[in-house]
């Protein structure tokens, strides 16, 4: 059973930087397609940042083209969120997602997705 794990949330201020992780195992990492997404109350969840399983596709939602970089290390099994510039409405709790064998490059429907971490928590304060 292939488990995630996400750290690195917190609070922050505006215009900051902030890194989070996700910790994969229980399965062969490179077949998998990973992505973040948000989620804030009332809302649903929204798709981040994904990368495909050999790491050169990445695809990102449009409000953080440019601030937000994904990266994965398939040796470490880990997928990365580098998160720069942050802005208010980027506070929301973060997840990791992994779809096995997928059939685009970078899904980016949460429904399409098998796996999901536990969550993590950013607030950007203004």
């Amino acid at each position: 059973q292939v488990q995630l794990v996400e750290s690195g949330g917190g609070l922050v201020q505006a215009g900051d930087s902030l890194t989070l992780s996700c910790a994969f195992s229980g399965r062969t990492f490179g077949a998998y397609a990973m992505a973040w997404f948000r989620q804030v109350p009332g809302s649903e969840r929204e798709f981040v940042g994904g990368i495909n399983k050999s790491g050169y596709r990445k695809d990102y939602e449009d409000s953080v083209k440019g601030r937000f970089t994904i990266s994965r290390d398939n040796a470490k099994s880990t997928v990365t969120l580098q998160m720069n510039s942050l802005e208010p409405e980027d506070t929301a709790v973060y997840y990791c997602a992994a779809k096995y064998a997928p059939r685009m490059p970078v899904p980016v429907a949460p429904t399409t997705y098998d796996y999901w971490g536990q969550g993590t928590q950013v607030t950007v304060s203004s």
